[in-house]
């Protein structure tokens, strides 16, 4: 009796480490591909699954996320036979599980083979300078290639990068002397037309001085015409002020001698007066009106009638 109960159970522990053994947790971004009595039965996704003991089998574990992988430098020859070398990186993607366990051997190994043929096609038909200016070309035309064919097993290639071009050692030496040539020629492009930029500015600068300088020349000119014509101005109203003065001193001393009860002859000696002040000695010629000449002719004769009469009362005195 207690060997019947061992013999049970030790029956239902097997059973239940079968059960056990047998159940399987899918991960995120992962997938199974399951396989019974060797023929493909089905893929599992993510949770919990149960295989059948012995009959069914995971044949492959497949990773569903993005996967990089870096291949070694592989020697292409370019149109104009220069021999480089050339390291790419292949993102890529695995799609279909079931093409993917199946499609093809070894799947990466077959990306590698098909990658390098690719490239050297691509490489073939640039020569150097394209090759090196291309790469986002030769990225294209690559990730198209590469998606197409690889398609039948299950990968898409998301990316293709040339990681790095490595020409020989004696055409880098010349790219670098072509590119401090060119460096050199950019930058005594940009001394010379820095130097043509300073001698316009100074030539400007020298245009403008010149124009302020007239400028101001022209100001000092007008203001020194200006300057002058207020003062012959000044003395032009000074002088007139004098004569309106002296005038009205004249007609002042008229009035006055008329108000007096002056006859005409001693009007006529004012005038003479008057004009005798006026050539003040630097006249060498003076006009005298025909009536202050008949004037002046009679007074020269009372004159010497007076002085005649003078000397005769003196000689009778004597006498």
């Amino acid at each position: 009796m207690i060997f019947g109960l061992i013999i049970w159970m030790i029956i239902i522990m097997i059973v239940v480490w079968l059960l056990v053994s047998n159940i399987r947790i899918v991960p995120q971004a992962h997938a199974y591909v399951v396989e019974r009595l060797g023929g493909y039965k089905e893929t599992w996704g993510v949770g919990l699954h149960f295989k059948v003991p012995i009959l069914d089998r995971v044949a492959k574990r497949v990773s569903l996320k993005e996967q990089v992988v870096d291949f070694e430098p592989q020697a292409v020859i370019t149109k104009d036979n220069v021999t480089m070398q050339i390291d790419t990186v292949v993102f890529y993607q695995i799609t279909d599980p079931k093409k993917y366990a199946y499609g093809v051997e070894s799947p990466i190994a077959a990306i590698e083979n098909l990658t390098a043929t690719t490239l050297r096609n691509i490489i073939g038909d640039l020569e150097l300078d394209e090759t090196l200016t291309s790469r986002e070309t030769i990225n294209s035309k690559m990730r198209t290639i590469l998606d197409i064919a690889t398609d039948e097993w299950g990968i898409k290639v998301n990316r293709v990068e040339l990681k790095n071009i490595m020409p020989p050692k004696a055409i880098q030496d010349a790219m670098e002397k072509q590119m401090k040539a060119e460096r050199e020629r950019r930058e005594a492009i940009l001394r010379a037309e820095g130097e043509k930029k300073s001698t316009i500015l100074v030539a400007e600068g020298e245009k403008e001085s010149v124009i302020l300088e007239a400028e101001a020349s022209k100001q000092a000119a007008i203001l020194k015409a200006e300057a002058e014509k207020q003062k012959r101005i000044k003395e032009a109203e000074g002088q007139a002020e004098a004569i309106r003065s002296v005038q009205k001193a004249t007609a002042e001393g008229i009035e006055y001698i008329k108000n007096a009860g002056a006859d005409d002859v001693v009007l006529t000696l004012k005038s003479l007066e008057a004009f005798a002040k006026a050539a003040d000695g630097k006249a060498t010629k003076i006009i005298i009106p025909s009536e202050i000449q008949g004037i002046a002719g009679l007074t020269k004769t009372i004159a010497e009638v007076a002085h005649t009469e003078t000397s005769v009362a003196k000689e009778k005195e004597v006498k």
